[in-house]
């Protein structure tokens, strides 16, 4: 371990320890505040797990802001994350030994595994089709047919882009299927992985959450007031400033051939680290393997994907085609689709006579092995976010919000946004940020109201933007596996594209409460994120000279 990260981890082990001192001293669990759900403090509810009180303080979002300075700091995530989740436990047990431990086992990693089982599986899945792909030569051969037809790294970053956008139903679906598919075409024009995460970052959850026909969009009517929710949606898309800016953001940046940060530096050393991964590859590949090779077991898991979707949501009983969206569970429908897919890939390529039974069984344990890092991040960024919930982190930000709902008046949509971001970042949830927050837009805001609306769409922003930014959140390590980019590398050249739309996001939250029409403030907003990448790009070009 390198002398600055131990010195590191040593102030972070002070700093913890100071932490977990006072608050044990202040009261072990730091003072309480009635569970909402219990008509009465300390009667018996499925809320607050029968205790009636939770912790819900703002020590409740110690844990994770922990875990994600370590990992931003150490760039070692699985010991940061663990981290939190022990501090995490402590709080949650008030400091008792064997109850930390229980904690920490069953409401956290057991819980973890076994509530994101069926993502997990689809890992695998997607990991297992990736490896026949490559060994079968569809890789090479699609990157060879990319080399002729999209030349430039603007065209394959713009092609990423417009991939990411079309697949709209599902963020976990778009990580991973943008990831597989462009990966080649990327390697071929010197776009770095972490450029290519970002791409599949930047779209996934943006563009789900302006999708009307989408898992998220169903999530979002579910929280709503029955029958209002998809309405709500709807309305809420033009005042999404940040998804839309997002675009904006990533399509000025890439005409423009400019980056900054992070990101700059690993551009620029794109081609040397990506000729051993590319010649490590194409290292065992069959000379056999044609562009159809990748394209139809990609389509064929789309299509299949997106049927089981809907199939799960009970469309052949006669639902309709959004309700059975509504109704959905991406932890079943997506590996249901994935079984599928990869059958089809197997028989596929040894009908086609390009790798055999044992070269196809050869390469289930190589995609498990791939899919290993992103399976354990994902487990304990979960865990970390069951743990914040056992400290009652949704009680304390809904009691701040609705305590200050009317001293705020018009600047409410901006703090609404500015406390999604928080609470989506800390927890890694976005659907669970907006799950809190919604309810309590809903009651704020009167019905009907523009104010209402942009109100939502601050909620629904401002879990996305958290979410975006959050080194614990599902979509961001999955962006980071179906890029097979290092997470921590991910996170960190991210981190500035993001929160520079946030910024502009911000401004353009304070402008709608005034103005309270996204027409006038959405053009606003392109022009501010246009202009400000400009200034961006001369200041970095002075530093440099």
């Amino acid at each position: 371990m390198a002398k600055t990260n131990k010195i590191v981890l040593a102030i972070a082990a002070v700093v913890i320890i100071a932490l977990l001192v006072v608050a044990y001293v202040t009261g072990g669990a730091m003072g309480t505040v009635d569970c909402p759900d219990c008509a009465v403090a300390g009667t018996e509810c499925e809320t607050c797990g029968g205790a009636g009180e939770v912790v819900g303080t703002y020590w409740a979002l110690i844990p994770p802001f922990i875990a994600i300075a370590l990992a931003l700091i150490t760039k070692e995530v699985y010991s940061s994350l663990f981290i939190g989740i022990g501090v995490a436990g402590i709080l949650a047990a008030n400091f008792s030994v064997t109850g930390t431990i229980d904690t920490i086992i069953n409401d956290g990693l057991i819980s973890a595994v076994s509530g994101t089982a069926g993502i997990f599986v689809f890992l695998v899945e997607l990991g297992i089709m990736v490896a026949l792909i490559n060994r079968a030569g569809g890789s090479a051969a699609f990157g060879n047919w990319a080399k002729k037809h999209v030349k430039t790294k603007v065209g394959a970053s713009l092609a990423t882009f417009v991939l990411g956008v079309l697949i709209f139903i599902d963020d976990y679906f778009n990580c991973l299927t943008v990831g597989s598919v462009m990966r080649p075409v990327t390697d071929k024009n010197n776009v770095s992985r972490a450029k290519l995460a970002y791409l599949i970052d930047a779209t996934a959850a943006p563009i789900c959450m302006i999708a009307p026909i989408s898992s998220w969009a169903a999530a979002v009517a579910s929280y709503a007031p029955e029958g209002e929710g998809l309405k709500l949606f709807i309305q809420a898309i033009p005042f999404n400033f940040y998804s839309l800016l997002t675009f904006v953001f990533v399509i000025a940046i890439v005409l423009m051939k400019f980056d900054f940060g992070p990101m700059k530096k690993a551009e620029m050393n794109a081609k040397a680290d990506l000729e051993a991964l590319v010649e490590e590859a194409n290292a065992k590949e069959s000379p056999k393997g044609k562009v159809i090779d990748l394209v139809l077991p990609i389509v064929v898991l789309i299509a299949v994907c997106v049927f089981a979707l809907v199939y799960n949501g009970g469309i052949l009983d006669g639902v309709s085609f959004v309700d059975a969206f509504a109704n959905t569970d991406a932890t079943v429908g997506l590996p249901w689709g994935g079984l599928i897919a990869l059958i089809f890939t197997i028989v596929f390529f040894i009908c086609r006579g390009i790798i055999d039974l044992k070269e196809s069984m050869d390469c289930i344990p190589k995609g498990f092995n791939a899919m290993v890092p992103a399976i354990l991040i994902l487990t304990f960024a979960t865990g970390l976010k069951n743990m914040t919930g056992l400290l009652g982190t949704k009680y304390y930000v809904g009691n701040l919000m609705s305590s200050n709902a009317e001293a705020l008046s018009i600047f409410l949509p901006a703090v609404i946004f500015l406390v999604a971001c928080v609470l989506a970042f800390a927890t890694g949830t976005s659907w669970g940020t907006f799950g809190i927050l919604i309810p309590i837009v809903t009651v704020i805001f009167p019905e009907g109201s523009t104010l209402l609306t942009i109100g939502m769409s601050a909620c629904l922003a401002g879990a996305v933007c958290g979410d975006h930014c959050s080194p614990i959140s599902d979509t961001t390590i999955m962006s980071s596996a179906g890029a097979q980019c290092e997470h921590v590398q991910h996170v960190s050249t991210q981190l500035p594209y993001a929160i520079t739309v946030a910024a502009i996001s911000f401004v353009c939250y304070i402008l709608a409460g005034f103005i309270q029409n996204a027409w006038i403030v959405l053009p606003i907003g392109a022009v501010l994120t246009v202009a400000t990448l400009f200034v961006i790009k001369m200041v970095t070009a002075k530093k440099a000279d």
